[in-house]
């Protein structure tokens, strides 16, 4: 019998999505900049913290040997280029006391470590999470069609609500709700802010597919496989709560163009998953900082040519939509 989460690395990494909604974005440049390379600003603030850059690496695996290779690799590529690392679900850990997976900081001194733990768990496993982990912010995943398509998944949600109530009043950590890929839609944004989250990753469709994971495990409904709203269409539907709370992105990035198409759509920060998986699968650690830190450059580089400064004034830049985008916001 395989493990559970090294399935996950195995079939996220075999999944190629039919669709990526960046490539109808189209952003308008300006060919009379204002300002040098030298004097962009890249740093960023959400969750009630600042960040040196706006992206980091997202919520990806543990609990197995295969994952504590992934985790040691990330950490490595994390503290080296100074991004923030989030762990995956620390759940296989709390069932586990053996279990060292995951990194932590007296392994990474300098490493900006967060974890993540599902919502399906009561506020003592998240508790014991932030003990173990001592983590800068905790994120807490919403995976409901994931959880419906795992052969052992979760069947009731009726608590999910309350655990998030119980989260907020009683964890002493940030806190970011977490989608999965499947893109989070307004209504529940505007019900996690009601009930006092002020950071949320809207994670959309584009990039890892844990419909499709799934349905490879088990039986098979790939109908679902592309289940749930983009990432460029999930932040265009979540424009009216931009001022209200912190809204993050991942699902789908693949570069640093598509890093900026998040934050000129209202992103304060990007979140990257399969695209340094990949990285870290095929190329030395060395390689993989070093590209990192080239992304630093590049995005400094786009800025620029946007004649932005700092991360907030991307959101003034105009862009064109193209394809299936249009045709979504075409009123």
């Amino acid at each position: 019998m395989t493990n559970r989460k090294d399935d996950h690395i195995k079939y996220a990494l075999k999944y190629q999505s039919p669709y990526n909604s960046f490539d109808d974005i189209e952003l308008i440049h300006s060919s009379l900049p204002k300002y040098n390379v030298n004097d962009i600003d890249l740093s960023t603030h959400f969750a009630g913290q600042s960040f040196e850059f706006p992206f980091y690496i997202n919520a990806m695996t543990g609990g197995s040997e295969k994952g504590k290779a992934v985790n040691h690799k990330l950490a490595q590529v994390a503290q080296a280029t100074g991004i923030v690392m989030v762990t995956g679900s620390y759940s296989a850990a709390l069932k586990n006391d053996e279990d060292d997976s995951y990194p932590t900081t007296d392994l990474y001194p300098d490493l900006k470590l967060a974890t993540n733990i599902g919502l399906d768990k009561p506020v003592p496993a998240a508790e014991s999470t932030v003990k173990a982990m001592n983590p800068i912010f905790l994120q807490v995943h919403v995976n409901v069609m994931q959880e419906l398509l795992m052969p052992e998944g979760e069947r009731e949600f009726h608590m999910w609500r309350s655990h998030l109530k119980e989260y907020v009043d009683n964890i002493q950590c940030p806190l970011i709700l977490k989608e999965v890929g499947f893109g989070m839609d307004l209504q529940s944004i505007k019900d996690a802010y009601d009930i006092g989250i002020t950071t949320v990753d809207i994670s959309g469709r584009g990039g890892t597919s844990f419909a499709y994971i799934e349905n490879q495990r088990g039986r098979d409904r790939s109908y679902l496989n592309t289940w749930g709203q983009t990432t460029a269409q999930s932040l265009i539907n979540a424009q009216s709560m931009m001022d209200k709370m912190d809204i993050l992105a991942s699902g789908g990035i693949r570069h640093p163009l598509d890093m900026v198409k998040c934050l000129v759509l209202g992103a304060k920060a990007v979140g990257l998953s399969r695209t340094v998986l990949e990285l870290v699968e095929r190329y030395p650690v060395d390689d993989v900082i070093a590209i990192l830190n080239s992304w630093k450059e590049d995005l400094r580089m786009i800025m620029c040519a946007l004649n932005c400064k700092k991360i907030t004034d991307l959101r003034q830049v105009n862009y064109i939509l193209y394809g299936q985008l249009k045709e979504a916001n075409t009123k």
